[in-house]
C-alpha cells in the first residue's frame, strides 16, 4: 500500500488495493490482533470512518501515480450519515471497503460515498468530505495558492 497511501507503520490499516478506477476504489483489510486499536477482540465501529478515509487516500494516490506523481497527504473534513450495523469489527474479519467519488472541485474539495462489507453484507455506510490540496505542505504552512 506504500505506493498509494502516505500512511506508514501502525497507521497504515489497508492490506491491499483490489480495484481502482477513475471514480472508485475497492480495498481490503483483515483485522489482526496486533492492530493498534484492538480492544476485547475487536475495533470500535467508529474506526470504519478511518478505513473509508484510507481507501479514499488510496484512490487519490492511484490517481496521482497514474499522472506520474507521488501520493500526498489529504484531509478528512467530515463525515455525513455514518451508520454501522455492528457493535464492533472483530479480529479475523476481512473488511471490503468501497468508495465512489461523487464530486471533486478544482480546489481539491471532494465528496465520496463509502461502504464497508464483510462477506456479502454491507455493515457500514457514509459520505466523506475530503480536501486534497495540490501542495499540502504549503497549505499546512498557511500559504494560499497564487
Amino acid at each position: 500500500m506504500d505506493a498509494f497511501v502516505p500512511h506508514r507503520g501502525a497507521m497504515s490499516w489497508l492490506d491491499r488495493l483490489v480495484e481502482v478506477g477513475a471514480e472508485h476504489a475497492v480495498a481490503e483489510a483483515t483485522l489482526r490482533p496486533d492492530h493498534l486499536l484492538v480492544r476485547d477482540g475487536g475495533l470500535s465501529p467508529s474506526t470504519g470512518v478511518e478505513y473509508m478515509a484510507q481507501t479514499v487516500a488510496a484512490w487519490a494516490g492511484a490517481q496521482r501515480r497514474a499522472a506520474e506523481g507521488a501520493p500526498t497527504i489529504g484531509f478528512l473534513l467530515g463525515t455525513r450519515r455514518y451508520t454501522c450495523e455492528r457493535d464492533r469489527f472483530r479480529v479475523g474479519e476481512t473488511l471490503c471497503i468501497r468508495v465512489q467519488r461523487l464530486f471533486q472541485a478544482d480546489n481539491g474539495l471532494g465528496q465520496f460515498e463509502a461502504q464497508i462489507e464483510i462477506g456479502s453484507e454491507c455493515v457500514a455506510r457514509a459520505h466523506l468530505n475530503v480536501f486534497g490540496p495540490d501542495d499540502p505542505a504549503a497549505f499546512l504552512r498557511g500559504e494560499t495558492p497564487t
